[in-house]
């Protein structure tokens, strides 16, 4: 994400003019942008003239700059784009004003964002910012017979292949290096800047062994990860392990991973932890919250319609801001989820918000 220009307007609404760079950074924009954001963009709208009405042609697009107040935001992941609805406040032709309209912001677009902006969103700018030069990593888990890759965003990870070959080596070793070629091939097709090569036993290593010789351009890009199970379950094993964030310096999932891993160990031991608003809530009004963990989607629909403070318009009875400035002014870590990735998922069944905390508090 790129930040080219950050304005205060009235020591507590702040416009920050930004450009997201890859399908990460719009992601990153659907948790930052919120319903009584200010957002400004060039943008085309269809323009119905006197003369079109008569002929029912629908009217001509045309370009413009709009602001609009915003009302949604949808992330269209397979469109590469994010959709911003809601009603404009200004434009370069005032007839449009009063009108709903949506910004398709897209890669390289540029936008103005005017809000009162909280502590985390803030963060998540910071992070889409440094994300910007981090490496693209692939997973590939590879056992007899089997391999799959999966790439790794800032959003969650995602299967990009699934491979099936034959089994075993001797008179079989043909169709086991075919399976090899085809990662190989599919590797090369990512043109990623890291691979984690990852599964049980020996067969990794063949596989290591072919792809590198008959693909060289890869062999520096991988580093080899023992894991008990391929697919999504070898996934979760590589970023638990560390394994990703070794080749990319910080990697959002797998933190949560460990973090999503560290609250269900103590949950099953009964150990320092809660969950749940009201039982969070109670930890943080005591100090207690060592590191709290909110679900983004979660986060975004507690703040409610009107984007302020105090929103009151989602199913919990405590506002959430209160809770989030509570932990920090308390010195406690404060990690929002992504609810396109497993953690997030986890979280999301134990009411989309937990604690690791610093003491029980029975």
């Amino acid at each position: 994400m790129q930040v080219k220009d950050r304005t205060s307007l009235d020591g507590e609404r702040e416009r920050i003019t930004l450009v997201p760079e890859s399908l990460d950074d719009l992601w990153h924009l659907t948790y930052l942008l919120e319903p009584g954001d200010l957002v400004s963009g060039d943008t085309t709208r269809r323009i119905q003239r006197d003369d079109d009405k008569t002929r029912d042609t629908g009217g001509e697009r045309e370009h413009m700059h709009v602001t609009i107040d915003v009302e949604s935001v949808e992330f269209h992941k397979f469109a590469n784009r994010v959709r911003v609805g809601g009603v404009i406040t200004d434009c370069s032709r005032e007839d449009q004003l009063g009108f709903h309209h949506t910004l398709n912001v897209e890669q390289r677009d540029e936008l103005s964002v005017e809000k009162r902006w909280k502590r985390d969103q803030l963060d998540r700018l910071e992070d889409a910012v440094e994300a910007t030069d981090s490496p693209d990593v692939a997973i590939a888990t590879v056992e007899e017979g089997e391999a799959h890759v999966h790439t790794v965003a800032q959003y969650g990870t995602e299967e990009y292949a699934s491979l099936t070959g034959t089994t075993g080596k001797g008179e079989y070793a043909r169709g086991r290096d075919e399976l090899f070629d085809e990662l190989g091939a599919v590797l090369s097709r990512l043109d990623v800047d890291a691979i984690v090569l990852a599964g049980p036993g020996f067969t990794k290593q063949d596989a290591e062994d072919y792809v590198t010789e008959e693909y060289p351009d890869l062999a520096d890009h991988i580093t080899m990860v023992d894991t008990s199970a391929v697919g999504d379950r070898g996934v979760h094993e590589v970023l638990k392990r560390g394994a990703v964030a070794e080749v990319q310096e910080e990697t959002r999932i797998a933190e949560e991973a460990e973090l999503i891993d560290e609250l269900t160990k103590r949950i099953g031991d009964g150990a320092k932890v809660a969950y749940g608003i009201e039982e969070v809530a109670e930890a943080a009004e005591f100090g207690a919250v060592e590191t709290l963990l909110v679900l983004d989607e979660k986060l975004r629909t507690e703040r409610g319609a009107t984007g302020e403070e105090e929103s009151g318009e989602g199913e919990w009875s405590v506002d959430v801001n209160e809770v989030i400035k509570s932990v920090e002014q308390q010195g406690g870590e404060v990690t929002v989820f992504s609810g396109e990735f497993a953690p997030g998922e986890q979280l999301r069944n134990l009411g989309g918000i937990a604690a690791l905390l610093r003491y029980r508090l029975q």
